[in-house]
């Protein structure tokens, strides 16, 4: 028979166990995996900081282009004139901010176009097919006579080294460098300073391809150095000097009356102040700092102005009836030539993209592997985006001011997703490059001229070379330590050497064709601190297993020539900012770093001794600087140890024209007040004019603070205090970790590793500290003017790749596994 069924309780006792048991696992999963979670929020809690952090700087930059009014400039300038005609031009017509109000004659007649400087202090340079020709001046070969007012001089042998002339019975030979009165250099002037005698006698010893140009002066009554006197002439009339491998004579600026400066040649005589040339074959002309693309078509001329251009907020200027522009709007968006680092960034974040999603994966040899090659490519291709842009920058086709927004953040995404955990010195280091750019980028919003972008894209740039070859660092010094292969000793030496070599070369070469802003658009001082803190810190890391080592006279000798390295290198920067850059700064930077090098050594050598004299002498110092602040000395003014420095820095408003980068610059920290000038922490301001912050001389680079506060108050200034502060105490906890691993090593090598990355971080983070000491007493007028660049704020290309990056690789890669925020 068939059995017959009924349906069971929907909630059976056993349904009841089954469910609270099921409940039971599933509560307990959650919260398992909700305590993962909270463990992994707590390791990676610096990273989201971090990241926050960068996300909301790279925000403001974007929502700054965003907010940035629309403003024009002119493409073309185009000139109409009929044969016979002429006009003058100047900083209206053609939209030159650093040009003359009357600068330029133009004139027009049936043999073509002329064009005459009218301006007495700016010169104009033609470009004819990459030779140039400056207006005022001319070649001494092939000259016969030139005469400066009444003053006839008759001219014997000219070339492009040498020139000799005669005046009065009097015979005069000039190399560029050194002027000779009847065969023998002249005495110094009385008020010389150290800097021009130790220069004039260098170029008396030194042969001629090694001697520093410096320009013969006529005017004035006195016969010294490289002066010839004149008498009722204002000095500086004229002036011979070396100017690209030839000497020229030119017309000088002088504050009194000018005086006429006559040539004679072959073709005849002609007056330099009114010295006219012939744009036939002229294919640009440089008027102040404005380059101006030109070509002419009968009765017209046009100019194409690049680089330092003035902007308007509205396309409508009234012009001369001759003069017509053709009104461009400033692009901030698009730029020609960007899609290769377009390109270049997206291929980049995808390498970034698998690289991090190999390294979630389970570990195994093939995930290794693609993990490894995905970040060596986001290095290497961010290397070469930035070179890219750099390069294109420099051929006057400079990417547009949101690709190097993506690419400033980019490069610094590269860098934290390197493998490795993320240190206190590397996440403060990020965000203040990104707080820099930021700065920066503002500035170059609100000042009204095209050309202060280039500051950001320069940085931006030079971020992205400095990453990518920071990356390839960290990851071939990973590669090394995971294999176990390391350098030799005596390689590791001869590649110290090699970099002190290069260094000192590059320093060299500042002070024979540089001057005190560099040479080549590049810094050498920057490197030459790098290579004097290896040094340093290699000779000292040494020093501490001298015992250990050989015994024989003939070894230690060669050990004291490794140890007097550093001092010769030292010496070489201590020369230059004494007798190059003639300037007190660089001086203030070797003490600091001498004094952090000092405390590090008394540190790790247990010498209390040393540590308190050096803490007692930087307290002197600090005494005697609020000493001269408070009761100002005029014992400095009296020995002429830069007198005008510190009358300005004393009593700025009796120097109104030489204080006025100080005046200026307190005046805007002033008006900043602790909630910046809009009252809103510089959020309303963001890609808004910028004002009069930026007529305060250098205000992208030694005045970077006072614009900071300007625009973000004094609440802004201590937030970027405390991530400076951040950053020299991950620097000092990653050297003091360093030590210990030295210290509890048993061979020499992992002893010698530990204490050179010790005392390299140390004398780093003291140039670190230098620069923000000097860069915020500068702006604060704690103390007189001294030209140094605040560190990731400033707009310094070479102090960011040259010195900044190379810190941050070297702080990644000393810094242990175990260490993290």
């Amino acid at each position: 028979m068939a059995a017959s069924t009924r349906a069971a309780p929907r909630n059976t006792p056993h349904r009841l166990v089954l469910r609270a048991t099921l409940g039971q696992h599933v509560a307990g999963l959650l919260t398992s995996g909700l305590q993962a979670l909270a463990r992994a929020a707590a390791r990676n809690i610096g990273m989201a900081l971090t990241l926050a952090l960068l996300a909301g700087l790279c925000g403001l930059q974007a929502l700054a282009l965003l907010r940035a009014p629309a403003a024009w400039l002119p493409a073309a300038i185009t000139v109409n004139l009929a044969a016979g005609d002429s006009i003058t031009l100047g900083q209206r017509e053609l939209a030159a901010p650093q040009s003359d109000r009357n600068h330029l004659s133009l004139r027009h007649d049936a043999n073509g176009w002329a064009l005459r400087n009218l301006s007495a202090g700016k010169q104009v340079v033609l470009l004819r097919d990459g030779s140039e020709q400056r207006l005022g001046s001319m070649a001494m070969q092939g000259l016969q006579r030139f005469q400066i007012d009444g003053a006839v001089f008759n001219v014997g042998a000219a070339d492009a080294h040498e020139v000799s002339f005669t005046r009065d019975g009097h015979a005069w030979r000039y190399d560029g460098a050194v002027l000779y009165r009847d065969g023998s250099q002249q005495a110094n002037c009385p008020e010389s300073r150290l800097a021009s005698k130790a220069l004039s006698a260098w170029n008396r010893i030194m042969p001629l391809a090694l001697t520093i140009a410096r320009p013969l002066s006529f005017g004035g009554n006195l016969y010294c150095d490289n002066r010839l006197g004149l008498a009722q002439v204002t000095p500086g009339a004229a002036q011979i000097a070396r100017v690209n491998g030839r000497l020229q004579l030119s017309a000088g600026n002088p504050d009194g009356d000018r005086a006429a400066v006559l040539v004679t040649d072959r073709s005849g005589q002609a007056d330099l102040r009114k010295q006219e040339a012939a744009l036939t074959g002229v294919n640009a002309i440089m008027v102040g700092h404005t380059r101006f693309q030109l070509t002419t078509q009968d009765d017209q001329l046009t100019l194409q102005p690049s680089r330092h251009v003035k902007l308007f907020s509205d396309p409508e200027l009234k012009l001369p009836e001759q003069v017509s522009w053709q009104w461009q709007q400033r692009t901030l968006w698009s730029g020609g030539h960007a899609d290769a680092i377009w390109i270049g960034m997206a291929l980049c974040l995808a390498c970034v993209a698998v690289s991090a999603g190999a390294r979630g994966l389970a570990r195994s040899p093939w995930t290794a592997r693609v993990a490894d090659g995905g970040g060596l490519l986001a290095a290497a291709g961010m290397l070469a985006v930035g070179l890219i842009a750099l390069i294109a920058q420099r051929a006057g086709y400079a990417p547009s001011a949101a690709c190097s927004l993506l690419l400033g953040a980019s490069a610094l995404l590269v860098w934290l997703a390197l493998p490795g955990r993320l240190t206190l010195a590397t996440a403060a280091g990020a965000v203040l490059l990104a707080a820099g750019l930021l700065a920066q980028l503002e500035l170059g919003l609100g000042a009204p001229e095209s050309s202060w972008l280039r500051y950001y894209q320069k940085s931006a740039a030079m971020l992205a070379i400095g990453a990518g070859l920071g990356g390839l660092l960290r990851l071939w010094a990973q590669h090394q330590a995971a294999r176990g292969a390391h350098l030799q000793q005596r390689t590791i030496e001869w590649l110290l050497a090699l970099f002190a070599a290069v260094a000192l070369a590059a320093l060299a070469a500042q002070v024979l064709w540089g001057d005190e802003t560099g040479v080549f658009d590049l810094q050498p001082v920057e490197l030459a601190k790098l290579a004097l803190t290896a040094l340093t810190a290699h000779c000292l890391a040494l020093r501490f297993n001298w015992h250990s080592g050989p015994q024989r006279l003939a070894d230690h000798g060669a050990r004291w020539l490794q140890l007097i390295a550093p001092a010769l290198l030292f010496l070489a920067l201590l020369s230059l900012a004494l007798v190059q850059v003639d300037d007190f700064s660089p001086l203030i930077l070797l003490l600091v770093w001498s004094t952090g090098m000092g405390l590090a050594y008394a540190v790790a050598a247990g010498n209390r001794v040393l540590a308190a004299l050096l803490l007692a002498g930087a307290l002197m110092a600090v005494a005697g600087v609020v000493y001269l602040r408070v009761f100002g000395t005029d014992d400095l003014i009296r020995w002429g140890f830069y007198a005008d420095r510190f009358l300005v820095w004393l009593n700025p408003a009796e120097h109104p024209h030489t204080g006025q980068q100080l005046l200026l610059g307190a005046r805007a920290i002033g008006d900043g007040g602790w909630l910046g000038a809009d009252h809103w922490l510089g959020l309303r301001a963001l890609g808004q004019s910028a004002g009069g912050v930026v007529q305060i001389p250098a205000v992208q680079d030694d005045f970077a603070a006072s614009f900071f506060l300007n625009r973000h108050g004094l609440v802004g200034g201590l937030l970027l205090w405390a991530v400076q502060a951040a950053f020299l105490i991950g620097i000092v906890l990653t050297a003091v970790r360093a030590y210990r691993s030295g210290t509890a090593a048993r061979n020499f090598r992992h002893a010698w590793v530990g204490r050179f990355r010790y005392f390299a971080l140390c004398g780093g983070g003291a140039f670190v500290l230098a620069h923000f000491l000097l860069s915020w007493g500068t702006n604060l007028a704690i103390f007189p003017i001294m030209g140094q660049p605040m560190s990731f704020l400033s707009a310094g290309g070479s102090h960011l790749l040259f010195f900044l990056c190379p810190l941050l690789t070297f702080c990644a890669i000393s810094a242990p596994s175990t260490e993290g925020v």
